[in-house]
């Protein structure tokens, strides 16, 4: 099988990958932001801001690959083009950085991934050598990278974090059609579920599946951990196996005390490296989340492109913003947290409120499942709650409310659940995890791919070659229009006409940035622009 180009909103130095891409020049000096993915050992000064790699190049070579021993590795990419060699130059070194992370043996991808995953920027858009020449950069890049993918087998993250620079990445996709490695029925789902998303009629519940892509544990390896803290004797630690999930939970809360209890799972579920699955999903134009999960990882991705998620019940929820309900609590308020068959019990009572928003959404929005086994008590009752009142009013049978994206088929739960949502699994019951969930991260590409809208990158000048006849007249039209509104008034028409120029890539956009200061992170916020590569 041939590996995949991802295109995903995300900070590259919290993305978990096995090989980072980081832009620099022949001084070896890169933006600050970059430093996370360096030993802060070879780090040997500033100039201008910008850290000092205490590193040589040994000849001519446009990589140099960076000491190191853990599993992520970065390496250094002269991407600062003086002669002025145009577009050819920055990517013969992006095959060149490709050809040499292949030759780095890599046994075991980050977190049982079922392959390698190589993530970079933009190479070249900030004082780089394809400083003002994004959208011509993007048109060529993406066929580099598919095959580069195609020729060293693996997977490919181009991380963008501008709005524009995403949208006009999406659009190049889309105009090419292809780099999709899935069967018709998947793609057509794709199609359905992109153009629910684009129209505001897509919400999103995901499990602890999700976050396992990311080293965090499942309910029963959670539950495995906390009898290793406990120090049950072993016959009971065996017992705690024929017990329900809950049960278990319940007995290991009795033995650890509820102060250890909170301190672990805050400790464990706190803030970290996100998966390539947390960042497509807070990628996606969806407003509403739920979900069962402690961590804070979708919103850290969601943080990362600029999103402003707020997460109930602990936050407002805010007009216009996107939130997200922590249905089980969160590790942030360990006190929170539902862990216990008690604790499940009071979801039907004291919870309630919690349970009533998903009710709303399955009656009001398509629901997408993802990373659950549906197996959870609170998920079947509110099911089940939704189905009787469809029932009582006379809604028509056959109505479901949601999609589940099941790993690998299972004939028994499809049937279980087949009144309330579809299931469509990523491949056959005996397909491998790791192959199905790497599937499933396709899938959620085409979906982030389809459902982005198409204007993002409308009056960002960097983009203005990706534009039509049509296309153009509207952005110069819509361009006086901005030239007439100043963007610090009152009046509240011309602050609504502010935000839209702002969504079509005026001002606020990732161009903003472009030609002030390095942008191969493509941010277009200014406390961002850390990351945003000087010499790259």
């Amino acid at each position: 099988m041939n590996g995949h180009v991802f295109v995903v909103g995300a900070d590259l130095t919290r993305l978990s990958c096995d090989d980072v891409l980081v832009p620099t020049d022949r001084t070896l000096r890169v933006a600050p932001g970059w430093c996370p993915l360096l030993p802060p050992q070879l780090i040997s000064g500033h100039v201008d801001d910008d850290a000092c790699v205490a590193l040589e190049w040994a000849g001519g070579e446009r990589v140099l690959e960076v000491p190191g021993e853990g599993d992520r590795r970065a390496w250094l990419v002269d991407t600062v083009d003086d002669a002025d060699r145009g577009l050819d130059w920055l990517l013969d070194g992006a095959r060149e950085a490709l050809a040499a992370v292949a030759r780095r043996e890599v046994t075991r991808p980050a977190h049982g991934r079922a392959r390698r995953l190589v993530g970079l920027p933009a190479l070249g858009t900030g004082w780089g050598g394809a400083a003002g020449q994004r959208g011509a950069l993007l048109q060529q890049l993406l066929p580099v990278l598919r095959e580069a993918a195609h020729e060293h087998g693996f997977d490919v993250a181009l991380v963008l974090r501008g709005p524009s620079d995403l949208a006009a990445a999406q659009r190049v996709r889309r105009g090419e059609g292809v780099g999709w490695d899935l069967p018709d029925d998947l793609r057509a789902l794709a199609e359905q579920l992109g153009e629910k998303a684009r129209r505001g009629q897509l919400a999103i519940f995901f499990g602890a599946g999700l976050s396992a892509a990311a080293g965090l544990p499942t309910w029963e390896q959670l539950v495995a951990e906390l009898a290793e803290a406990s120090g049950l004797e072993d016959a009971l630690r065996k017992g705690l196996s024929a017990l329900p999930p809950q049960d278990s939970a319940a007995l290991l809360a009795r033995e650890l005390g509820r102060e250890r209890l909170e301190a672990f799972v805050k400790e464990r579920f706190g803030p970290g490296s996100y998966a390539l699955a947390h960042a497509l999903i807070a990628d996606l134009p969806v407003q509403e989340f739920v979900t069962t999960n402690y961590d804070p990882l979708v919103e850290q991705a969601a943080t990362d492109i600029g999103r402003d998620v707020r997460v109930l019940p602990f936050e407002e929820a805010a007009p216009g913003s996107p939130w997200l309900l922590k249905l089980h609590g969160d590790a942030s308020h360990p006190e929170s947290v539902v862990l216990t068959r008690e604790e499940y019990l009071q979801l039907g009572d004291t919870r309630a409120a919690l349970a009533g928003v998903l009710h709303s959404l399955l009656l009001t929005r398509h629901v997408l499942f993802v990373g659950t086994s549906m197996l959870d008590d609170d998920l079947i009752r509110i099911a089940h709650q939704v189905r009787s009142a469809l029932q009582l009013q006379g809604s028509p049978s056959g109505r479901r409310n949601g999609t589940v994206l099941a790993l690998r088929e299972d004939p028994a739960r499809a049937r279980l659940w087949e009144r309330d949502v579809e299931t469509v699994a990523m491949g056959p019951a005996d397909v491998p995890a790791a192959d199905a969930a790497r599937r499933l991260e396709v899938l959620l590409d085409l979906i982030g791919c389809l459902s982005t809208p198409p204007t993002g990158y409308l009056l960002d000048p960097a983009y203005r070659g990706l534009l039509d006849e049509e296309e153009c007249a509207l952005a110069a039209a819509l361009g006086r229009a901005a030239d007439a509104v100043r963007e610090d008034s009152g009046s509240a028409a011309a602050q609504e006409v502010v935000a839209l120029l702002r969504r079509l890539g005026h001002g606020g956009g990732a161009a903003d940035g472009a030609e002030q200061g390095p942008a191969d992170a493509s941010t277009s916020a200014q406390d961002d622009r850390a990351q945003e590569q000087r010499p790259g």
